[in-house]
């Protein structure tokens, strides 16, 4: 047991360490109703993010409204919804959208909304 908990330890350190870009840190807004999860908030870049396989998607956030983002996927502009999410990360979606935007400070995702396959994987900002 404390040998499985020591590598879990070392293998978080490890992770922590490979981090390039210092990671905003979360804050959390207003109490949500009684029953569901606490979101958090970043401050997250807007503009193209650079992903695994070469992709790019595009992210143009709301300046009025921080629930809200554009997300440019292959030459077509999707308008997302901050939904509320269990763990309280971001996440954007709106229904009849085919896709779902997890966007996270030290890297995000764009999965199918229908599948929950990723069509773009571990997307850096810049």
């Amino acid at each position: 047991m404390i040998k499985r908990l020591s590598l879990a330890l070392a293998m978080l350190a490890l992770a922590a360490c490979s981090t390039t870009a210092p990671i905003p840190e979360a804050t959390v807004v207003e109490a949500p109703p009684p029953g569901e999860p606490q979101q958090m908030q970043f401050v997250l870049a807007s503009g193209d993010y650079h992903c695994s396989a070469g992709e790019v998607v595009g992210v143009v956030r709301d300046q009025a409204d921080a629930n809200r983002i554009r997300v440019r996927w292959q030459g077509r502009m999707h308008d997302l919804v901050r939904n509320p999410s269990a763990s309280g990360l971001p996440r954007y979606e709106r229904a009849g959208s085919p896709m779902v935007w997890i966007d996270l400070p030290w890297k995000s995702y764009l999965l199918d909304s229908r599948s929950g396959k990723p069509l773009a994987s571990e997307c850096v900002a810049g």
